[in-house]
């Protein structure tokens, strides 16, 4: 591929779909060094300035992360979650012959407050479970997750029970139907307590999603709190014309 200085399209965003399609033909494969700023302005003569907005912004994008003092990487691709269907972590990460699995930070039950407890249909104060912990696939920090469910509904939870697939046991073990879900999905930048626990850097961006789960009978279950790493999680909506 060559450059066209010529072109309307700037340099930067042609540089960026080079380096794209490198990434998703196999060129360069995840966590493989790109080439040096100075490599990229020899081959295109191009300035270093405009080769750094580039790779700035498939940083920003998630095809590539840098470390401080090695260079600049390739990303793992995204894992991709359709907007289709209620299906929990564990169900998601099976379906895609990954290997879900959980870090558990805190499990305990509080009182519900305002907040939690308007979400969940309760009166204020009424016991409710909450389960903070980090979310893996194939060991790689995904998302940190805080779940809120009524005690009194979602009764007799354990440690070993939420660290397997809690809709199964929620369904099987506890004969309760679930039925659908309202989730709310917005970008943000990581606060501290997701910086360490996601393992990303200061500045990084996360999704933040809200989501209240009902029952059959319209009876909330759940409300969780999630902020998923953007550089490793895209949400995919398949929309048709009304």
């Amino acid at each position: 591929m060559m450059i066209d200085k010529n072109s309307p399209i700037p340099i930067y965003h042609q540089l960026e779909e080079y380096i794209k399609a490198q990434i998703e033909n196999g060129e360069l494969e995840p966590d493989q060094a790109i080439p040096s700023e100075r490599v990229y302005a020899d081959m295109f003569q191009i300035s270093r300035m405009t080769i750094r907005q580039a790779l700035t912004n498939l940083v920003n994008e998630g095809y590539l992360y840098r470390q401080k003092g090695k260079g600049t990487f390739v990303n793992k691709q995204k894992l991709e979650q359709r907007l289709q269907g209620l299906t929990s972590f564990t169900e998601d990460m099976r379906e895609r012959g990954l290997t879900p699995s959980s870090r558990l930070i805190s499990f305990e039950i509080i009182p519900a407050g305002r907040g939690i407890a308007d979400r969940l249909n309760l009166a204020e104060n009424t016991p409710v479970y909450e389960i903070k912990r980090v979310r893996l696939a194939n060991n790689l920090p995904v998302a940190l997750e805080t779940t809120y469910l009524p005690a009194n509904l979602v009764k007799g939870l354990t440690e070993e029970i939420i660290n397997q697939s809690l809709y199964q046991y929620i369904e099987e073990k506890l004969s309760l139907e679930i039925s659908e879900a309202t989730q709310q999905i917005e970008a943000s930048i990581a606060r501290e307590q997701e910086l360490r626990h996601l393992e990303i850097e200061k500045g990084s961006p996360v999704l933040l999603i809200l989501r209240t789960s009902i029952l059959k009978d319209g009876s909330p279950f759940e409300f969780v709190k999630s902020a998923y790493r953007a550089d490793r999680y895209k949400f995919v909506h398949t929309m048709k014309r009304c």
